[in-house]
């Protein structure tokens, strides 16, 4: 694998899952999709559940995802799943020490946006994250922009935190007009899409995770 993407929903993940795919990557965004999965065996599946699935069983998170270059959005929030990798220090040290040249990016955005946008993203916001227990989040808070964007906040800092002074890692605002020149830099391929997917449109979005 190339690069694991540390970013949370709505910063800009589908974005940066297209535009790797046209760089000629095999992505996973939020779900190992059939038809696009090395292994037919997990298509269907959730990235998170594989990740941790190797993480327990082996130590080594990324066990049963071969064949795939990149993960663009890694965790997942619904009735029956609630797993936040990007979030788990365990998990990310693992990855780290057991594929010392795994690249890592954070898409980031500002938080008060990227809150704004989670509560018109489906029902993420008002519903999803204040209902179930979030690392850094716990049940009963983040149905407020303030509280959503504090946490958005500290993950980023969070990030930041753990990987001072790794050239491994690259944390980006999706805002920034260099940040497909920075990615590209980063991971050494050129990138021949950038542009806006998965965008919310003043609805509400549609898709399970956001």
């Amino acid at each position: 694998m190339i690069v694991v993407n540390l970013g949370l929903p709505k910063s800009g993940t589908t974005t940066l899952g297209l535009a790797l795919e046209r760089a000629g990557l095999t992505v996973a965004d939020h779900r190992l999709r059939r038809g696009k999965c090395p292994n037919p065996a997990l298509a269907g599946s959730y990235v998170a559940r594989q990740l941790y699935d190797g993480y327990f069983r082996s130590g080594d998170p990324l066990q049963r995802l071969g064949g795939i270059d990149a993960l663009a959005e890694i965790s997942v929030l619904n009735t029956r799943l609630n797993l936040w990798p990007q979030t788990d220090f365990g998990l990310i040290e693992a990855l780290r020490q057991h594929h010392p040249e795994l690249k890592f990016v954070a898409s980031m955005r500002d938080p008060q946006a990227m809150a704004q946008s989670m509560l018109r993203w489906s029902d993420l916001g008002a519903n999803r994250l204040p209902r179930h227990a979030i690392p850094g989040l716990p049940a009963g808070y983040g149905e407020t922009r303030l509280e959503r964007a504090q946490w958005i906040a500290a993950h980023q800092a969070f990030l930041r935190r753990i990987f001072a002074g790794d050239p491994r890692f690259l944390a980006y605002d999706i805002a920034d007009p260099q940040a497909p020149a920075l990615i590209s830099a980063h991971l050494g391929i050129a990138l021949p899409w950038w542009g806006k997917a998965n965008e919310n449109t003043g609805g509400r979005g549609k898709r399970a995770h956001g």
